[in-house]
């Protein structure tokens, strides 16, 4: 088995990282060790287990308790984390990883390539609907011994190197999972990973605290003590804590877009919207295509142009973003800028409408659909009010529909709605992050699958072609077919490229040092 030169330069693209106090100082920074991080969560998640539940709250405290065999920069090169080097063979069917040394389990045990397997062959397979078709490539995964894995596929497949980030494929203890129900293991209320920060506590309502893990892998780190994530549903608390140095870290949805303008005018603070390169967030419009009349494409296609994406940026988001052009974002590979989705034309939607056989009544409205408002944040909210604007200018009565973040969860999941919003994360290649949310063969009940229920067989043999060809210049092909195919059946609305503001004292010190953000472990941020 011979080192593959992409393998090599991956190996190479890594980004500083302050392995040591004597490697910081050479880089001409002072870690200092010590210290408590205050955060904030929005929405509180249902659990923290990573693979069990993927929302992004549980991600992001999730990433601090799990790691993954890699770790990506902001160009979505593979970086070494419990993998210290990699090899490819030269057809691309052979995957060997060498893991770090002296790993461990919060709970002491240590963590070598039996868990590993474990954790791909078995428990992600079972758990994550996205990564089992991935992984149902793999032929043969083997403990070579207990510091090195090798993966064996059964067709080359060109994006596998992307899979094994924390909030993809986080690495589990098998002694805590294997021959139990995964989703009812003690484990699952009580994480073990093994990340810089340990489980420590959670009052409901109000905190979960991580607390520094003595025996983590890499000598002198993490710097901090503790990590608290404080649960404060109100926006307006949230921005107070932060200005008022209650907190000294938002992330994700925790600070309003309007707010942040405020934000950046501060001295003591930090605006990123760096850090989500890896994510590729893309939000837009469910529609149920069970419910009539969203299973014509004249009526999607209508309300799609009903909508002004570039208010929602601009206005609703205050630029922390940018316009969906389709299905796939801009940061997402084989990405085709050709491929776009209707413009807004009120009066062309109109007329669509008509031709559709869905006449204004004398109160000048066509149909009635109802929204089920996401659970997010007041700009979700304000969101939802803009569309049904936008939808009543053409004729149509969406009626708004307020729950709690468990009930919007299990009801997208149940296609328990007419049209809801949603956004999900595309992993830096179609076929680990958009492809499944189109195919009908993933169609199912679950939470960011295929719940829209939109079936063409066309799109299904593209999606499968792109995913088995091994040369970029096919896959790229075969993707921009597929987008300008999912741009006049107009399966969903495209609204917005989200990019999400991460807010920091500055006396925080290495926040964002990935393509993953705040989803990294933060065993090297510190407090000046």
């Amino acid at each position: 088995m011979t080192v593959s030169r992409r393998g090599l330069m991956a190996a190479a693209a890594v980004l500083p990282v302050l392995w040591r106090v004597e490697d910081a100082i050479a880089q001409g920074v002072q870690p200092k060790r010590g210290g408590t991080l205050n955060s904030i969560v929005n929405p509180e998640p249902p659990i923290l287990h990573v693979g069990i539940n993927n929302q992004a709250p549980t991600l992001i405290i999730g990433g601090k308790i799990f790691q993954g065999l890699l770790r990506y920069d902001a160009k979505l090169n593979p970086m070494p984390e419990l993998a210290k080097s990699w090899e490819v063979s030269p057809d691309g069917l052979e995957y060997t990883f060498h893991l770090q040394e002296n790993v461990k389990f919060h709970d002491g045990k240590p963590m070598t390539a039996d868990d590993v397997v474990f954790s791909i062959m078995k428990f992600h397979m079972e758990v994550s609907p996205r990564a089992r078709g991935v992984f149902a490539r793999i032929k043969e995964g083997v403990a070579v011994n207990p510091t090195t894995v090798k993966f064996v596929l059964s067709e080359p497949f060109e994006p596998f190197l992307l899979m094994f980030d924390n909030t993809v494929s986080a690495i589990v203890p098998k002694h805590l999972f294997d021959g139990q129900d995964y989703r009812q293991a003690p484990a699952v209320q009580k994480p073990v990973g093994t990340g810089p920060f340990k489980f420590a506590e959670w009052q409901r309502g109000n905190f979960i605290r991580l607390e520094r893990f003595d025996e983590y892998w890499k000598p002198g780190q993490p710097y901090l003590d503790a990590i608290i994530y404080r649960v404060v549903p109100d926006s307006q608390s949230r921005r107070l804590a932060l200005e008022s140095g209650q907190v000294q870290l938002t992330q994700s949805n925790d600070i309003e877009p309007f707010d942040v303008p405020q934000m950046r005018a501060r001295p003591n603070l930090e605006v990123k919207t760096t850090g989500w390169e890896y994510m590729g967030p893309l939000m837009w419009m469910d529609f149920n295509h069970r419910v009539k009349p969203l299973d014509d494409v004249r009526v999607r296609r209508a309300l799609t142009m009903a909508v002004n994406r570039d208010f929602i940026a601009q206005r609703l988001w205050f630029g922390i973003g940018k316009p969906a052009t389709g299905p796939f974002h801009s940061a997402t590979r084989f990405y085709d800028a050709s491929a776009k989705a209707p413009a807004y034309n009120v009066e062309a939607a109109k007329k669509l409408l008509d031709e559709a056989g869905l006449k204004p009544n004398g109160q000048g409205v066509r149909f009635t659909i109802k929204h089920l408002s996401l659970p997010y944040g007041e700009v979700f909210t304000r969101l939802g009010e803009f569309l049904r604007q936008s939808f009543r200018q053409v004729g149509v009565d969406l009626q708004l529909e307020s729950v709690d973040v468990g009930t919007w969860s299990q009801r997208t999941a149940n296609w328990e709605f007419d049209t809801t919003i949603n956004y999900l994360y595309q992993y830096g290649d179609p076929t680990l992050g958009v492809e499944r949310s189109y195919v009908s063969t993933n169609i199912k009940k679950i939470l960011f699958s295929n719940v829209a229920g939109y079936e063409n067989p066309k799109v299904d043999d593209l999606f499968k072609q792109g995913r088995d060809a091994a040369d970029p210049k096919v896959r790229q092909q075969v993707f921009s077919e597929v987008q300008k195919l999912l741009v006049e059946d107009v399966p969903l609305l495209w609204l917005m490229e989200m990019s999400f503001p991460t807010i920091y004292d500055k006396k925080l010190n290495n926040v964002i040092t990935s393509g993953s953000g705040v989803h990294a472990s933060f065993d090297d941020v510190f407090l000046a």
